[in-house]
């Protein structure tokens, strides 16, 4: 996809570090006329960004709006396919909702859907997840693996050790991975995961991984039941986070970790996941569709499954399920 005139214009100015760029320089850059360059300028300032013109010298970029708008992520992309089409609301229903809509509809391997707000934001087994404007990542990929269908849930595990690294890039905090979509920080969660499939009997057609990060949130966003469960990277840091550039970095190592699977198999994915995991050595209870049992959670199968040891000695696959991590 190609860099739009704006990217290209918030590219310059932001490269330039605060030295001005004339307006006639940017027309001939982009050949386009000056007239156009302040069109743009103008648009740029309606959308939040704050640009001084000195006269006789040219424009400087002051400050970038707090958006996840496609020329904000592009600015700090860093991959060969991901996010390279990204389809930006600033309010919508569900960004899983509409990426797996556009995922019937053919769009290419790579494509993000990303939103501000999430009015009908949904988890697991279609729970709802708040999605407050403005202050998290509320975000779904498209990706086309060749792979069979059977292995598609080991996608979900690839993306929430590319989120931990990319939160360790971007901030101070030290992420732990619950099994099987959860990022913990101190205990309280900071981010879910919702892996789902679209595919035929033995092709992956898409694999629709949607992912909610708690950014910039204070406390008054956590009340009564959250409080004691769900925390943000603010929260933690005491500190304001670049929501676009912890986009990009997310896909960057999203990208980085779905080749190292493609080319080397689940098992380096695995040993970078035991890395993060707090679910591992722990007594745990885990609620499935048709029971809730108990035992030592001892490890994870190389097809993404939690290997639990019951009481009685005997080990079981956990394929689905909420888990809670026992205080022995």
């Amino acid at each position: 996809m190609s860099i739009s005139i704006k990217e290209r214009i918030i590219s310059r100015l932001q490269a330039a570090k605060g030295d001005p760029i004339s307006g006639q320089a940017l027309a001939e850059e982009l050949e386009i006329s000056r007239t156009m360059v302040w069109k743009y300028l103008k648009g740029l300032g309606e959308e939040g960004y704050e640009i001084e013109a000195i006269k006789k010298k040219g424009y400087i970029l002051k400050q970038m709006p707090d958006t996840l708008a496609s020329e904000r992520i592009s600015l700090h992309l860093e991959t060969k396919e991901l996010g390279k089409n990204i389809i930006y609301y600033p309010v919508c229903d569900s960004t899983q909702t509409i990426a797996t809509n556009k995922a019937r509809e053919g769009v290419a391997h790579g494509t993000l859907v990303v939103s501000e707000e999430q009015t009908a934001g949904r988890g697991r087994l279609d729970r709802s997840w708040e999605s407050s404007v403005g202050k998290g990542i509320w975000m779904s990929l498209i990706l086309r693996p060749n792979i069979s269908p059977q292995f598609a849930a080991q996608f979900t595990l690839v993306a929430a050790v590319a989120i931990a690294r990319a939160i360790e890039d971007t901030t101070t905090c030290v992420p732990s991975i619950k099994w099987p979509n959860d990022l913990l920080i101190n205990g309280k969660k900071v981010t879910g995961i919702l892996t789902e499939l679209q595919s035929d009997m033995d092709r992956v057609q898409a694999i629709i991984i949607g992912m909610g990060i708690n950014v910039n949130q204070t406390s008054e966003s956590f009340e009564g039941p959250l409080e004691s469960i769900a925390t943000s990277l603010k929260l933690e840091t005491g500190e304001h986070v670049d929501r676009a550039l912890l986009a990009a970095k997310v896909l960057f190592y999203l990208e980085k970790y779905s080749d190292m699977y493609i080319t080397l198999g689940f098992e380096p994915i695995k040993l970078i996941w035991e890395s993060y995991n707090c679910t591992i050595g722990n007594r745990i209870r885990a609620t499935t569709l048709r029971d809730t049992i108990e035992g030592q959670a001892i490890g994870i199968t190389n097809d993404g499954a939690l290997q639990l040891q019951l009481d009685n000695g005997e080990i079981k696959g956990i394929y689905s399920a909420d888990i809670d991590l026992l205080k022995i």
